[in-house]
């Protein structure tokens, strides 16, 4: 199978390289399977229905999201009829919406989606790795679901990389997001999972982490806030992960870059 996992999409920047690109390259590279995360998507806090139904239309299979899931109050209603929205599974009992979801690809197989998030230096919830495998194990990879992609929303690399580990071989991918910068260690682990620490984000990379860059220096060099952080404006670059798998594994995986600031990189393998 053929998959592609795009980056936190922050703002309009991310969402106008997210629209310009995807329907091209599901065409292009016949993905049979694509995630976004969109959990900074409206003006860079959380998303909305309007928002999950374009980056559908424009070819997602699913959305993933993280700690900002419900920045947009309308999100805890409408998650509820959006099948194809998923927020962390670790989230408190009770919460709205879903932690996984099994959705059809268009190739026919059966595709595992999984939002897990993290625990170091992020909220207090519940064992990420604990869910994980609650999850995992009620689809199973090669008998339920014919890939399983797992999007785990993270602070630090090191548990990010433990968490690779720990769902090596029973996931087809486990890729790191909300730290909105991409990392260099995308591979295929001992196991077969495709693996890396961070996709980075689709989004404008003229500020701070998808920012507009005078917050967050007012904030670093006065530690006074004067207004709320807005999406920084400029190009999008649109970042993501490539992904062919074979029975369920990893068998070649390769960075996307497209657009904006950052050098273009594309697989090769397509």
């Amino acid at each position: 199978m053929r998959l592609l996992f795009l980056g936190d999409v922050v703002g309009r920047p991310g969402r106008q390289v997210v629209l310009e690109h995807l329907p091209r390259l599901r065409e292009r590279w016949e993905l049979d399977f694509v995630v976004v995360n969109g959990e900074n998507a409206a003006g860079g806090f959380g998303i909305t229905e309007a928002i999950y139904e374009e980056f559908l239309e424009a070819g997602a299979d699913a959305v993933t999201l993280g700690n900002h899931a419900f920045d947009q109050r309308e999100a805890l209603v409408f998650i509820e009829r959006a099948p194809r929205l998923v927020r962390p599974a670790n989230f408190p009992p009770g919460t709205p919406g879903r932690g996984a979801a099994l959705v059809e690809a268009r190739n026919g197989a059966q595709v595992l989606v999984v939002n897990i998030m993290g625990r170091v230096f992020m909220d207090p919830l519940d064992d990420p790795f604990a869910a994980i495998d609650r999850e995992l194990d009620a689809a199973p990879l090669g008998q339920v679901a014919d890939a399983t992609i797992v999007d785990f929303h993270a602070e630090t690399t090191s548990e990010k990389q433990a968490f690779g580990h720990w769902c090596d071989g029973r996931a087809s991918l486990v890729l790191g997001t909300h730290t909105h910068v991409p990392t260099a260690d995308y591979r295929i682990l001992p196991g077969g999972t495709a693996y890396m620490t961070d996709v980075g984000m689709c989004g404008s990379y003229d500020g701070v982490i998808g920012m507009d860059k005078e917050e967050p220096l007012r904030r670093f060099t006065r530690k006074i806030g004067a207004t709320r952080f807005e999406p920084a404006g400029g190009a999008g670059t649109l970042s993501g992960l490539a992904v062919e798998t074979d029975a369920g594994l990893a068998v070649r995986v390769a960075p996307v870059r497209i657009g904006g600031a950052l050098e273009e990189t594309v697989p090769s393998f397509w």
